[in-house]
């Protein structure tokens, strides 16, 4: 596997090394983060340096290699977090609302869609890319709310996935944006992994910069954009939408979501997380619509900008 590299931020100054890499790299516990320092798997500025290292804003650690992820089963839990909208006998479409996660990162972590998934569709175990993401055909972001796709066998994961690779399943998000958005437009900026944060990804504008970071195609549509509160409301299309995706492309143009602070956008009061829906999922003649967002105008309000002393 490939090196990676993380750069300290200011937030993060004063903390100790073990406790930094198991916050910035899903696949790491703490325990994990303290046997490849122990290993000498890592380093501080070129340096070697302990478990208890206090990193400074700027500081530059690299591992060796990027660590192998952890498998486990995702842990049933009936609960009332299942929305679901369209069931047939191979897959099920379901709505996930904002702040639940798809999957669990660590074993035993609970209150999760896939907890939900694999409690009502016991038969979605060992179907996927992974036992944790069971029967999962695509990802949403914890505070991306909408339609999701999960398979109830292996056929049905696999037709799904080729169909979602080769472009054949319609997919809409909505979102809100800062400033006015301008409609309709394309943007085809590849993505890479941002090498100096391991949470983000980066739209390439330079193609020596794509070829350097190994960026993948991605193509968003802006279908429609009209005037909102703070900023606008659009309507994409993504039907092979990338990580962070629809995100980072809409940053990359000057517009971020409000309340992705991540990507540059306006922190939010209410709600506090950012606004992206998935909003339209199509499979041939089976579509399904998202639930309406559970905010409203009148409850969205900005941050006070942080004046400092």
């Amino acid at each position: 596997m490939a090196a990676i590299a993380i750069e300290v931020t200011e937030a993060e100054a004063g903390e100790r090394l073990d406790v930094v890499l198991a916050r910035r790299i899903p696949e790491l516990s703490r325990a994990r983060a303290k046997a490849l320092i122990d290993r000498g798997a890592v380093r501080v500025e070129g340096r070697l340096a302990p478990k208890s290292h206090v990193l400074s804003a700027g500081d530059r650690i690299t591992l060796d290699q990027a660590p192998a992820p952890v498998d486990f089963d995702a842990a049933a839990e009936r609960s009332g977090s299942l929305d679901v909208l369209v069931e047939t006998d191979d897959y099920v479409i379901v709505h996930k609302p904002a702040g639940l996660p798809s999957h669990p990162l660590k074993e035993g972590e609970t209150h999760t869609l896939a907890g939900a998934l694999v409690a009502k569709y016991p038969e979605m175990r060992g179907v996927g890319y992974s036992k944790r993401e069971p029967g999962i055909v695509h990802r949403l972001d914890i505070d991306t709310s909408g339609v999701m796709l999960a398979a109830r066998n292996a056929r049905a994961f696999e037709a799904l996935r080729g169909g979602l690779r080769a472009g054949e399943i319609e997919k809409r998000y909505l979102a809100r944006c800062y400033g006015e958005v301008d409609a309709p437009r394309t943007i085809d900026l590849p993505l890479a992994n941002d090498p100096r944060d391991r949470r983000k990804v980066r739209a390439c504008t330079d193609p020596r910069e794509a070829k350097r970071l190994g960026a993948r195609p991605a193509r968003t549509e802006i279908l429609s954009s009209k005037p909102a509160p703070h900023g606008s409301l659009v309507e994409v299309r993504a039907n092979h939408a990338r990580r962070h995706q629809v995100r980072a492309h809409l940053a990359a143009i000057g517009h971020p979501l409000l309340g992705d602070t991540l990507y540059g956008g306006p922190a939010l009061e209410a709600p506090q997380h950012h606004l992206l829906q998935a909003s339209f999922i199509g499979l041939g003649r089976v579509v399904a619509h998202a639930r309406a967002w559970n905010h409203s105008d009148s409850r969205l309000r900005l941050a006070e900008p942080d004046r400092g002393d």
